[in-house]
């Protein structure tokens, strides 16, 4: 099911918000938000289902584990069990076919002819989501950072909450453990206003600006090798803010419906593009990935604490798990190297580029990141380079479809992410001029999610 979809905002939405605000336990409030979650991730396909509620069962159980025994054994293999199965149910649903295909490219390099089956394996929506929930959740149950819960409801709402299910934010169960443990004091009326602005500046970000980018910039790179020197600039910098868009839409919706749901649901981004560094980019682009990323393997690693060598060591292998992490594709782990070589060459040149202006060093970490989204967008490393071609060598061709259009589409979206406020700087209390603004955008939203199909959202397939 589709935040931007018609069934989700006038069927499935209005009945779980009502039912929610009329139950007078927290208890109930967590068997309803659980089979809400449920309904809401079995409506893509019920068997799948299954799949997470084995997840959140294994996980709660490590929990409970936790909280029986104290001696190192039994914690640790508390700790080592569920999250080799959390982890071998993600590798196999997504990197089984990965596996086999890059074991049969590197037996070739050897001159030995090896057949390996294609599995017939659909990769469940949102699986690397909720296998980091449940993860962040043991994990930080062995450091002692949270006492793990007894009430398997509770548990259960918070690995299949239906805001942030299937395509994040990364939420850890200490950020909002306060929020469910009071879920039944909540005021239904403290947040309403903002669940509300959050939501509708979340489907404008998708339905207005990243659809509209994508009515020119998926039919421009489907034909890449035809795009001269400037339309492919034009593709490549359409994506950059269709992506930044569609995934921030989703992320500001997810803090709306939580907010209407008394949950506060952390930032996902904030203005990435910005940046004036790599380091800087990563806290601002998907800062629930990144400080998993970072809190959960770099400092285990031993980030920057062993000299110089290992620390760069330790930056290129967090990134190239990371790119990992998006997609089974070796275009994803060059994407992953390629910013763990930015950050490396930051830590090491960094007071040198900090001596520049600001602004110089903003457009500076623009142009790199739209160069990494090259390898991140294409489909294999022959599109990519030829993308990275027609960008850097003057190269005749096509420019996208409707130009002139989509050279205004480029103006706003670029105009609103490098120079306006995110969601998370608006005040969300609004006068009449406000409150007017947006209800145009709302309209203009659900007019579109009417008269055209919906789209699903790129993060989606990660």
């Amino acid at each position: 099911m589709l935040f931007n979809s018609f069934i989700f905002i006038f069927v499935f939405l209005p009945i779980a918000y009502a039912v929610f605000w009329m139950l007078p336990t927290s208890r109930t409030r967590y068997v309803w938000l659980t089979l809400t979650g449920y309904v809401f991730y079995g409506y893509w396909d019920p068997r799948f289902c299954l799949l997470m509620a084995f997840s959140t069962l294994v996980s709660y159980s490590a929990g409970l584990g936790f909280l029986r025994w104290t001696d190192p054994r039994h914690r640790k293999l508390c700790l080592v069990v569920p999250i080799t199965v959390d982890l071998a149910l993600l590798g196999f649903f997504k990197y089984a076919n990965f596996g086999l295909q890059t074991a049969q490219a590197v037996s070739h390099v050897f001159g030995v002819d090896v057949r390996v089956p294609h599995l017939d394996i659909v990769l469940p929506i949102g699986i690397s989501f909720y296998t980091f929930h449940t993860i962040t959740y043991i994990v930080d149950s062995y450091r002692g950072v949270i006492t793990p819960t007894r009430n398997f409801f509770e548990f259960s709402t918070y690995v299949s909450l239906f805001s942030q299910l299937v395509a994040g934010p990364i939420v850890r169960f200490r950020q909002i453990e306060e929020d469910l443990e009071n879920i039944a004091a909540h005021d239904r009326r403290r947040w309403l206003q903002r669940g509300i602005s959050f939501f509708i500046v979340g489907l404008v970000e998708k339905v207005l600006v990243a659809d509209s980018l994508a009515a020119f910039v998926d039919p421009a790179l489907a034909n890449y090798a035809a795009l001269s020197t400037l339309g492919t600039w034009m593709a490549m910098l359409g994506y950059t803010f269709q992506l930044y868009f569609d995934f921030s839409g989703y992320s500001t919706m997810a803090v709306g419906l939580g907010y209407l749901f008394g949950i506060r649901i952390p930032q996902n981004f904030n203005s990435p593009y910005k940046a004036t560094d790599p380091s800087d980019f990563w806290r601002r682009w998907h800062i629930s990935l990144s400080s998993v990323l970072r809190d959960y393997l770099y400092i285990p690693l031993g980030g920057n604490r062993h000299g110089e060598w290992r620390t760069y060591r330790n930056l290129m292998l967090t990134m190239l798990l990371g790119g990992l992490w998006h997609g089974a594709s070796w275009t994803f782990v060059v994407w992953g190297a390629y910013h763990g070589a930015l950050l490396s060459v930051y830590r090491l040149y960094g007071r040198a580029w900090d001596a520049l202006p600001a602004s110089l060093r903003r457009a500076g970490m623009f142009v790199l990141a739209v160069v990494g989204w090259v390898f991140f967008r294409s489909a294999s490393f022959h599109m990519a380079a030829g993308v990275l071609r027609a960008m850097f060598v003057p190269t005749a061709g096509s420019l996208v479809q409707q130009p002139i259009l989509a050279a205004i589409a480029l103006t706003i979206a670029g105009t609103w992410a490098m120079a306006g406020p995110n969601a998370f700087e608006l005040r969300h209390e609004y006068r009449f001029s406000g409150r007017m603004v947006l209800t145009w955008g709302l309209a203009a939203s659900l007019a579109i999610i009417i008269g055209l199909r919906s789209s699903p959202f790129l993060y989606f397939q990660f």
